[in-house]
């Protein structure tokens, strides 16, 4: 797991999360990140008892990127609040086939979760019952097959870029749940929690954490495409 580490310190610890694994304990019984990362750090501080892991955040399991815990119970509440705040900024890479109309914009939607299926629905007009989800992209590479969007929502809704951006009509690459044509091989999407920055709850410094995106065919040819 060290290779996966993207930042530690007393406070908090930072794991680039593969497409595969779920952060938090759900129905399928696999192994959650937590508790590997609970692991990681009894067997690296060769801790005696119960090491503390809290789950501050979570992205979907077919998602990669930064995923953050707290080390101890104050920097989790912290970080919370910060989160509740949206004092976080968040950065994703989206890897699209189609091309969005424009090449920068603010996408505003209201959506409903559908908690039978496990997926949301947008809607274009205000609903008493549904929740407002915002954000901002831009088209920052290209190569022959497919579009590199960085997104950044200023809401932290259920599945809210994979919705907004299906809805938009330019759906995210392997994500059959919101308009994609096929899947990947390797059941992930091409969604990836590219960067969190905040400030730090317990020294006050500015943090900027930054994961690279997972070693693959088509994310490595948009890397390519952006230098």
């Amino acid at each position: 797991m060290q290779a996966d580490v993207l930042y530690e310190d007393n406070h908090l610890i930072a794991i680039n999360k593969k497409p595969s694994e779920i952060v938090q304990g759900d129905k399928t019984g696999d192994e959650p990140l937590s508790e590997k990362v609970k692991a990681f750090l009894k067997e690296k501080y060769n801790k005696p008892g119960n090491v503390f892991a809290g789950v501050i955040h979570r992205i979907d399991r077919p998602v990669s990127g930064v995923v953050l815990f707290a080390k101890t119970s104050k920097a989790l509440a912290r970080m919370n609040e910060l989160f509740r705040t949206h004092d976080v900024q968040k950065t994703y890479w989206a890897v699209v086939k189609n091309k969005p109309q424009q090449e920068s914009d603010t996408l505003v939607n209201y959506l409903i979760k559908d908690e039978k299926n496990n997926r949301s629905k947008a809607y274009s007009a205000e609903n008493k019952s549904a929740l407002r989800a915002e954000l901002d992209y831009k088209i920052i590479a290209s190569t022959n097959n497919f579009f590199l969007l960085e997104v950044n929502p200023t809401t932290g809704r259920h599945h809210q870029i994979r919705v907004q951006l299906s809805t938009m009509g330019s759906p995210i690459k392997g994500d059959v749940k919101y308009g994609s044509k096929r899947t990947n091989e390797d059941a992930s999407i091409h969604l990836h929690a590219r960067k969190l920055c905040f400030e730090h709850p317990v020294t006050k410094e500015k943090i900027e954490i930054i994961a690279p995106p997972p070693n693959e065919v088509v994310w490595n040819a948009c890397v390519q495409a952006l230098k």
